[in-house]
Parts: C-alpha cells; structure tokens; sequence
C-alpha cells in the first residue's frame, strides 16, 4: 500500500518547499545530465544543445499548464489564482511535449544543430525524467486512478477523492504506472540508439510511439482525464502521436537501392 507523507518537504522561514518542485528539479537536472553525455557521444556541441533544452522546458512548463487550464476551465475560470500555481500540480505532459517540440526546434535550428540528430539526443532524457517527474503526483495526491483493492493500492485522503468515489479510501497509483512505462521506454531507447543510428530522428519517433501507448491504456482509468465530448483528450492526443509516430518511423527507413 502506498500513502504519500504530504505535499510539503519542508520549510525554511516563509519559503515552502513542496516535494513536487524538488521532484522538477530533479527530473530537469538528471534529464540535462543524460542529455550532455549523449550529445557529446554524438559529436554535437553540448552546450548548443543544452541552451535548445532548457528553451524546450522554459516552453514546456508554460504549455503544460496553458493546456491544463483550457481542459480544466470549468475549475480554473472560478478560481482564477490558482492558474499560476504550478506548485500544486496540473502540468499535463502532451501540452508540454507539443510547445517543448516546437521551442526546442525554433532554437536548435538558430544554433543550427541537426535537428534530427539533436531529437534523437533528447528523447531518452525526455523518457527518464518523465520517470522522475511522475513522482511528483504521488506527494500531491493527484492523477490516481479508479478504486482498487490490489497490493500496491494508494491511499487518498478524503478531501482528493472524487465525490462519486467518497466513500473509498484506495485507488489505483497510475502515477506509478507511468513511471514504470516512462523507465522502460527509456531502456528501449537506450538499447536500439546504435541500431537506428542510420534513421535520423528515428529514435524520437519511437519515444512519441511507446510513450502514447503506454499513456492511452493508462488513461483508460484515471479519473482526472480531460473529456471533449464523450472522448478523454489524453487518449485521443495519444492516438494522434501513434499515427504520426508510425508514419514518420516508416519514413525513416532505409531505402533499398535499385540496381539497373
């Protein structure tokens, strides 16, 4: 049975140090690691990559928490100060892949570094510190899933259980499911990087692909998900990402040269 000990780490004066920040930190600090030595295997400039990766997070962050808020206007129209508390939680990682891309992107070809390249360089940080992160919501007692009555069940206190579900007192920990999934798509990059070495980007291509599975079975009982229409948003952006995955990993294949 999991139980988190509380949001707050600790106190210095006035200052509040939650679990969740140092959990970001953590998971920007070893991403950055990762993403310096693989950059350096790969005979790019670690500091030109490095400068696109924390653009990339800058961006991220701010997406993450715009997309949290479109999809939960209901909650953050009536409480309007709670947009900028990030602290809280409410960062929903497809908003942040998508504006993180794009930022990373504008910046990477300005320090013209090979984009495909710099991509593959990336995705495994992206995997491992999504591992890291999903920790977070374990401390804030958040992104859980339906009632449960398994070993590894977490506890929610009463005042973050869904009204429907009052009355239960264990849930699925799906955070701990993502991180599970998050690690072993990390594995899986780091063991086919030499094999897709000659399919630039490939290795990105894969990461959106197992990340947007992992994430569409995950989402199937969270009892956060963002609904449009009868459609929970998560699995509909997780489909897109496999589709798309799929079409530019084909691309990249080798090509067969045509003999005359």
């Amino acid at each position: 049975m999991f139980r988190s000990p509380g949001a707050i780490a600790f106190q210095v004066g006035p200052l509040t140090i939650r679990w969740y920040g140092i959990l970001m930190a953590t998971a920007i600090l070893v991403g950055f690691w990762l993403a310096d030595r693989e950059a350096k295997r790969e005979g790019l400039p670690s500091e030109k990559v490095l400068n696109a990766g924390q653009w990339a997070i800058i961006a991220g962050l701010i997406g993450a928490r715009i997309y949290e808020v479109i999809f939960n206007w209901d909650y953050y129209g009536r409480h309007l100060a709670k947009i900028p508390a990030v602290w809280e939680g409410g960062l929903a990682i497809h908003g942040g892949l998508i504006a993180g891309t794009l930022v990373g992107l504008w910046v990477a070809s300005r320090e013209r570094l090979p984009i495909r390249q710099a991509l593959d360089v990336a995705a495994p940080s992206i995997a491992l510190g999504q591992a890291i992160g999903r920790w977070g919501n374990f401390f804030n007692e958040e992104a859980f899933g339906t009632p449960t009555s398994l070993p590894w069940k977490l506890y929610i206190s009463p005042q973050n259980r869904p009204l429907q579900y009052a009355s239960s007192e264990y849930f699925h920990p799906t955070f701990l499911y993502e991180s599970i999934w998050d690690l072993a798509v990390f594995v899986a990059l780091i063991s086919v990087r030499r094999r897709l070495s000659g399919r630039p980007a490939a290795v990105f291509y894969l990461y959106i692909a197992l990340y947007s599975v992992g994430r569409f079975l995950i989402e199937a009982i969270r009892l956060d998900s963002f609904w449009l229409g009868p459609f929970r948003v998560p699995q509909i952006a997780s489909l897109v990402g496999i589709c798309l995955a799929l079409v530019l990993l084909f691309l990249t294949r080798p090509r067969e040269k045509v003999v005359a």
